[in-house]
């Protein structure tokens, strides 16, 4: 899983499609916690992330959403700068 970016212990990823399934979303990694986050409603849909962690990846997605979306429906992965 390629990595995106990695702010304040908190690494992004997103899986390759056709691996990985619709909604587009990216992965969270937190320590030992995880969290799904949906591209569309920038909202956690599956994991344990902390809820600061949470609220840092959600800030974070408030920016980076689109060139995110794009990523996805290209299957090309850049880096994006940190929070």
């Amino acid at each position: 899983m390629p990595e995106i970016s990695r702010f304040y212990g908190i690494v992004i990823k997103m899986f390759f499609k056709p691996k990985e399934h619709e909604p587009s979303h990216i992965h969270a990694l937190y320590g030992e916690h995880v969290g799904v986050f949906d591209l569309l409603s920038r909202k956690m849909t599956d994991g344990d992330l902390p809820a600061k962690a949470q609220e840092l990846v959600e800030e974070w997605l408030e920016k980076y959403w689109q060139e995110l979306q794009k990523m996805w429906d290209s299957q090309i992965i850049e880096k994006l700068p940190p929070l």
